[in-house]
């Protein structure tokens, strides 16, 4: 008896440095699948290296394009990842476990997050859980602007294993995902009639770097974990700022 097929679907936009250590890490599974939006660098030469499941596409979403991702696997149960995650040899493990007789219809993982080279381990950063890996047709990503989550249908159980998450590759790449995100979360604040008040300009961002700094011990990773409650901080500012200037106008 053979065993259920794996498809791992990524998503790219950009990703040359990225995308390889992401698709060797992964090069076991029976089915590569690359959604690229139309990058203007050698992701999809990269992604060719290693299949001829490449599609390119322009930009519609997080949720929609990775669904669209979901909808050209063929395997029996798929991995979806981003360009910047990868999956070590303990977390392979597990997955292959998973299908010589898992019995959930999804599982979720932990991730690690790595910034500027080294572990995050505190500050909520870690476990950072993500269901990635469902049976296909169980699972679906809910249509967000930011923060897409997967679905599924049935029982979720947990690997142990983590996966590998190479996030902001220095401060410059933050500050550039973070003006594109707050913006994209201020519109769906905005369609779901959340309220803007100006105290939360000071609250909110306060209470993230708190948060992050004191009460979940991001203290403890040193200097990376002051910078990294400051930059999420000020995401939450920048992010406040623009519903309450959508209100405003």
């Amino acid at each position: 008896m053979t065993r259920p097929r794996l498809s791992v679907v990524v998503i790219a936009k950009d990703e040359e440095e990225r995308l390889r250590g992401c698709l060797e890490s992964v090069t076991w599974a029976d089915e590569l699948i690359v959604v690229d939006a139309e990058s203007a660098d050698k992701t999809v030469q990269v992604a060719r290296e290693f299949t001829d499941r490449v599609y390119v596409r322009p930009w519609p979403g997080f949720a929609t394009q990775k669904n669209f991702g979901l909808e050209q696997a063929t395997g029996d149960w798929i991995l979806s990842l981003d360009a910047d995650e990868e999956v070590p040899p303990e977390l392979r493990e597990e997955i292959e476990a998973v299908l010589a007789g898992g019995g959930c219809a999804g599982y979720r993982m932990p991730r690690r997050n790595l910034f500027w080279g080294r572990w995050v381990r505190h500050g909520g950063l870690y476990p950072d859980w993500q269901l990635r890996l469902f049976r296909r047709g169980r699972g679906r990503f809910v249509e967000r602007a930011v923060h897409e989550s997967v679905e599924v249908k049935g029982p979720v159980g947990r690997l142990r294993a983590a996966l590998v998450h190479r996030s902001y590759r220095d401060i410059a790449d933050f500050l550039a995902r973070a003006e594109r995100y707050s913006t994209l979360a201020a519109e769906e604040w905005a369609r779901r009639g959340r309220p803007a008040r100006l105290a939360d300009l000071v609250l909110r961002p306060a209470g993230r770097f708190l948060s992050m700094y004191v009460v979940r011990a991001g203290f403890l990773d040193g200097r990376r974990g002051f910078l990294l409650a400051a930059l999420y901080a000020y995401y939450v500012f920048i992010r406040s700022a623009k519903v309450w200037e959508r209100a405003r106008r």
